[in-house]
């Protein structure tokens, strides 16, 4: 009796949410609507998920999944990300790779989507879906644009923004190589006052190595600003690859930079 009476309620709740354009909602607003005990709402949603039906990235948070992505068991992680950050009250962006893809900058899918927040967080698996979470100090000050998506919009770092980001990060972006490769085809997008404008919000080595690899993929005149702004504001030299030995490296001095890393893009 309790699963004909539980499980069409849960079902007619799901579907009237999606009715009305609304793909996410909270374990305690699917409880109230049901009108059931804290035990007996998780009973009903942990039977729909195990249906597909609904996915659960984080807790207390849920999503519908509609027919096309029962195969992923979860909505896009672009797609939900806008509301949970909202739902949890946190300043966030797109960023790195999944960035660049937005910008037609990236070489291969992103394995998972990225995220900056103004601190650590833990990870996201939902179904086939991840989601990383990395820190970026001043991220009020780093420039965004929105993007539409089928469930809303998304804040998505800026070209200038991502590209900086890129060489901060080089690490969570695949290395150097991987780059450099999404660095010459993201330079068609970027503005070079902007570019230098965006590098106010990083660390100064970090505009010393992205003007370097920029000129190394042929995409210099982007980095003119960025080469003044440099020349400004770099008093140490900085290492290219800063995980690597310094020595045999040579030194670039329009970067105050010392290249002590072999990069090859692919382009």
């Amino acid at each position: 009796m309790r699963n004909t009476v539980q499980q069409p309620n849960i079902r007619n709740f799901v579907s009237s949410l999606a009715a009305g354009g609304r793909y996410f909602f909270a374990s305690q607003e699917a409880r109230s609507a049901l009108g059931v005990s804290p035990a007996a709402a998780k009973l009903a949603l942990n039977r729909m998920a195990k249906q597909g039906g609904i996915a659960s990235p984080a807790r207390g948070f849920y999503v519908t999944v509609p027919p096309e992505y029962r195969n992923l068991g979860c909505l896009p992680a672009d797609q939900f990300i806008p509301a949970l950050m909202t739902r949890l009250g946190l300043t966030y962006y797109a960023g790195l790779l999944s960035a660049a893809q937005y910008h037609g900058a990236a070489h291969h899918r992103p394995q998972e989507f990225q995220v900056f927040l103004a601190r650590n967080r833990r990870p996201i698996q939902c179904g086939r879906v991840r989601v990383a979470f990395m820190a970026r100090k001043r991220i009020a000050d780093v420039a965004v644009q929105s993007f539409n998506t089928p469930r809303g919009t998304i804040l998505v770092s800026t070209p200038e923004a991502t590209a900086i980001d890129l060489v901060g990060y080089q690490h969570h972006a695949g290395g150097l190589d991987q780059v450099a490769t999404i660095l010459s085809e993201l330079a068609e997008t970027i503005d070079p006052g902007k570019l230098a404008a965006a590098a106010r919000s990083a660390p100064v080595p970090w505009a010393q190595r992205l003007g370097y690899l920029l000129e190394h993929v042929a995409a210099g005149k982007k980095a003119a600003a960025l080469k003044a702004y440099v020349h400004k504001h770099a008093r140490l030299p900085a290492l290219l690859s800063p995980g690597a030995p310094r020595a045999d490296s040579r030194r670039d001095d329009d970067w105050n930079l010392y290249v002590n890393a072999d990069v090859e893009a692919e382009i």
